[in-house]
């Protein structure tokens, strides 16, 4: 998949113009790339297209022009953009109450490193999960982690070819699986790969 490009972006003046309709383009593509897993977790499959919004939006809120600044956001929104052979996904640990969300967290500790999604015919593929930064101490983890999925040529061959995917995660205080995954999620996350 390729990455974003200064040239890709549109003018602060232009996405002014733009941005509602772009707004709701990225919405509607949302729709297919969140995962929920069990009733307080999901798994937001990131792309060029959100990507490009998330930038857009940061360069809109912090007004940023500058070539230098815009450089440095394009390095960092790029890195959450699959490049064919995996994908990338932040990974919610939901919870509405602050108490509730506090305790699972002090429970939910190496909880990013038991999600799992698997194609049918292989085995699970474990994330390589926060690359930038540990997210987690001795009392808690984070309730957001940022996780990459490597695939084998393999399974992406066998994804292309209609195999099903499903997802998981077995950690003692949080455990569920989705067998098969919704068909329009997996459609989508098919095209994320070469």
């Amino acid at each position: 998949m390729k990455k974003l490009k200064r040239k890709d972006l549109f003018s602060l003046e232009k996405y002014s113009e733009i941005r509602d309709d772009f707004r709701l383009k990225v919405i509607n593509h949302k729709k297919n790339r969140r995962l929920q897993i069990g009733p307080n977790t999901a798994l937001y499959f990131e792309d060029y297209l959100i990507m490009h919004y998330q930038i857009q939006e940061m360069l809109r809120a912090e007004k940023i022009f500058e070539s230098g600044a815009i450089s440095e956001e394009l390095s960092v929104y790029n890195e959450l953009i699959p490049d064919g052979s995996n994908w990338k996904a932040t990974f919610m640990i939901e919870f509405c109450d602050e108490d509730e969300r506090r305790i699972a967290l002090s429970k939910m500790l190496g909880i990013e490193d038991k999600v799992w999604l698997k194609i049918d015919g292989f085995k699970e593929v474990y994330p390589i999960s926060d690359e930038d930064l540990d997210r987690e101490n001795e009392n808690k983890t984070s309730a957001v982690h940022f996780l990459r999925f490597q695939l084998s040529n393999e399974m992406i061959g066998a994804l292309k070819l209609g195999s099903q995917l499903s997802a998981g995660i077995d950690h003692p205080a949080y455990s569920h699986t989705i067998n098969p995954i919704p068909e329009n999620i997996r459609k989508s996350l098919i095209s994320d790969l070469d």
